[in-house]
């Protein structure tokens, strides 16, 4: 379809990662960005003064991407078809909370190993996508190097190893 944005959903992990590489920006122009409320208060929060911080302002959060507010019967729904929830951050729960209720294609970045697992435990393995990937098949160009845990071969080492304890 011409003119259709990929939908991305995006855990707070993968939006700093993104702007600590410079590469948010062009995320923004070649996507449609997804968050929950609550990953955008774990972006916003931390101390300045710790090693490595990246500062996320306002006008990261504020322009092409779409923050959504999970509610207390997608938290539930999720609970209930997956207990493993619990093991997730609140940003990474009400994401997939959030995935729980959608109709739509979408796919999700998240570099964190248990909402990849939990994602494995809901079927939704082939949804995931690393930044790196993104960052490729956008055409972006990255300022700094990705860590580790942003990459495809990352990813794609949890994928497997999750999929071997099922």
């Amino acid at each position: 379809m011409t003119g259709h944005k990929r939908t991305i959903l995006l855990d707070t992990n993968i939006i700093i990662e993104a702007v600590r590489t410079g590469c948010w920006d062009g995320l923004r122009g070649h996507y449609e960005l997804v968050t929950v409320e609550k990953c955008r208060e774990e972006a916003r929060s931390g101390i300045g003064r710790t090693p490595g911080y990246v500062t996320i302002e306002d006008r990261h959060l504020n322009k092409n991407i779409m923050i959504v507010r999970a509610t207390e019967l997608e938290r539930a729904r999720l609970a209930t078809a997956c207990p493993d929830v619990a093991v997730l951050d609140d940003g990474e729960r009400d994401l997939w909370a959030h995935a729980y209720s959608l109709k739509d294609d979408w796919e999700a970045a998240t570099a964190d190993r248990a909402a990849v697992r939990v994602a494995i435990l809901l079927g939704w393995g082939d949804r995931l996508v690393s930044l790196e990937t993104l960052v490729n098949s956008g055409g972006i160009r990255l300022k700094k190097n990705l860590k580790t845990q942003y990459t495809s071969k990352w990813l794609v080492e949890w994928r497997t190893e999750f999929k071997m304890d099922m």
